[in-house]
């Protein structure tokens, strides 16, 4: 891995020991060449979430989505495999399907030439070409895209050279087990364009020494100053907060209009918990709901965050029921935080911008850039010692 076209002794200085660090210099934040650099070393080089498995294809469809600017086709044959290609059609490079819907299929066929290929990649027809001496179907099939799915979501890693899922995160499966997220079923997704950095939209994901300023909702129903740190394995981060007496949940009232997940055992009935998936996943799981904000950077002052509000199958056979309780909550909370990020992507373009410390309560952010810190020193992907914060 190449370092990132930025100052090593600003990076240093990002990586040093908890309480001694600093957060990134400015032009992490600002600079074309520093997001073309992560595209190339984070986000083409690791897993990375493009959605919902049961939501992105079906047995029998394929599907087009977007990845690090590259286009990847996905297709799940009809016994439900899934597969991923580039895509792009191996005669004259047209793309195979539009980024968009899903696509009813029985195989996969180029609208220029109807050069088609099955689901596993295989060519299976080429108009002409099958009659020419020297032509072997074989030496043609699509490019294959590494694929899995993992907690009821899709990932694709474009390098092909990724550690296996499973080892990737680490004790991340584990630690989201009473959750049992392949069982979810989405219930709401709103989107959004925030005219800042991915990184700060990370960053302010990670703390609530924030929230007493600006989360007055939020503040009713979870204290900001409760909760622990977890004890990531893998390259995820993440803590808890605690619900107040009233609370069962995170909405308006602390009322919760749907049910708990099965595995959730008292203790954890009490604590929301939110955890980055790295690069660009967030999970905030709640005792009867998870919601998730999925980032795409689009240039170094834009990201477009999808955020989703996920519940078990049990809710929705509830009479009435209605995720509009855990929405509307999020909602309000969500343009908060996408006004203060904004703010301080304003903040990091001027002049007078300087890294600063961390608070004791900033602990998943400095994990968060810490391992972004070792990436752009081009020390790959480094499991930084957890600051752990204590329950309040």
């Amino acid at each position: 891995m190449t370092a990132a076209p930025l100052p090593a002794e600003d990076l240093v200085k990002v990586i040093a020991p908890f309480g001694e660090n600093r957060t990134l210099p400015a032009a992490a934040y600002t600079s074309d060449e520093a997001l073309a650099w992560e595209m190339d070393n984070v986000f083409r080089a690791t897993w990375v979430c493009v959605g919902r498995g049961d939501e992105l294809v079906a047995p029998g469809q394929i599907r087009a989505v977007e990845v690090a600017a590259e286009s990847i086709l996905l297709a799940r044959d009809r016994d439900g495999t899934l597969t991923a290609f580039s895509n792009v059609c191996r005669h004259r490079g047209h793309e195979l399907a539009p980024i968009g819907e899903a696509i009813d299929a029985r195989l996969i066929r180029c609208p220029y030439h109807s050069w088609s290929y099955r689901f596993s990649g295989e060519l299976r027809a080429a108009p002409t070409f099958t009659q020419t001496p020297g032509f072997e179907m074989s030496d043609y099939p699509l490019v294959g895209i590494r694929v899995a799915e993992y907690l009821g979501w899709v990932w694709v890693d474009l390098s092909g050279d990724a550690k296996p899922i499973e080892d990737h995160y680490g004790n991340l499966a584990e630690k989201a087990a009473p959750f049992e997220t392949e069982r979810l079923r989405t219930a709401a997704t709103h989107s959004y364009v925030v005219e800042a950095n991915w990184k700060i939209v990370v960053e302010n994901y990670n703390e609530c020494y924030h929230c007493s300023s600006i989360h007055p909702e939020l503040c009713e129903v979870s204290p900001p100053d409760s909760g622990f740190d977890h004890l990531p394995t893998g390259h995820w981060c993440g803590g808890t907060m605690a619900l107040k007496p009233h609370a069962a949940t995170m909405s308006l009232d602390g009322a919760s209009s749907g049910v708990n997940f099965r595995g959730i055992d008292d203790e954890l009935a009490r604590q929301v918990w939110y955890l980055t998936v790295a690069p660009s996943l967030l999970l905030s799981m709640h005792p009867d709901y998870v919601m998730t904000h999925r980032l795409t950077p689009l240039d170094p002052g834009r990201t477009f965050i999808e955020c989703s509000w996920l519940f078990p199958p049990e809710a929705f056979e509830l009479e009435g029921f209605d995720p509009s309780y855990a929405v509307d909550f999020w909602e309000i909370t969500n343009r908060e935080d996408w006004t203060a990020c904004e703010n301080v992507m304003k903040g990091v373009r001027q002049r007078g911008y300087r890294p600063g410390p961390l608070s004791t309560w900033e602990g998943t952010v400095y994990q968060f850039l810490s391992t972004i810190g070792h990436l752009y020193l081009g020390h790959g992907w480094v499991i930084p010692e957890v600051p752990v914060r204590e329950l309040h």
